[in-house]
C-alpha cells in the first residue's frame, strides 16, 4: 500500500482548487514529493493539509493568514518543549 496520495486525487476528494494546493506547497506549508511529473502528499502530512483546507475554505483565512497561524503554532510548540525541558532540569 502506498504511503502517499496524488495532488490530483486530493483536489478531487476535498473539492478544492489546485491553485490552493500549489500555493500551500510554494509557501512551504506542505512537504510534497514528485515522481514522474506527479506531485504527491505523504499521508503523515494529510492532517496538516486538512487543517489548512478547513481554515481557508470554512473560515476564509487567506494564504498569508495561514502562514502566520502556522508560524505561531510552531512557536507555541517550541516554547512548550522548552518549558518541559526546563521543568525537568529543575526537578533533577
Amino acid at each position: 500500500m502506498s504511503d502517499r496520495i496524488s495532488r490530483e486525487e486530493l483536489v478531487r476528494i476535498y473539492n478544492i482548487e489546485i491553485t490552493f494546493f500549489d500555493s500551500l506547497e510554494e509557501a512551504g506549508l506542505l512537504k510534497t514529493e514528485t515522481e514522474n511529473n506527479t506531485t504527491y502528499l505523504r499521508y503523515d502530512e494529510l492532517a496538516t493539509f486538512e487543517k489548512f483546507t478547513n481554515w481557508h475554505y470554512d473560515l476564509e483565512v487567506n494564504l498569508a493568514g495561514l502562514e502566520v497561524i502556522h508560524h505561531l503554532l510552531h512557536k507555541i510548540e517550541e516554547l512548550q518543549h522548552k518549558k518541559i525541558s526546563l521543568t525537568e532540569n529543575i526537578n533533577l
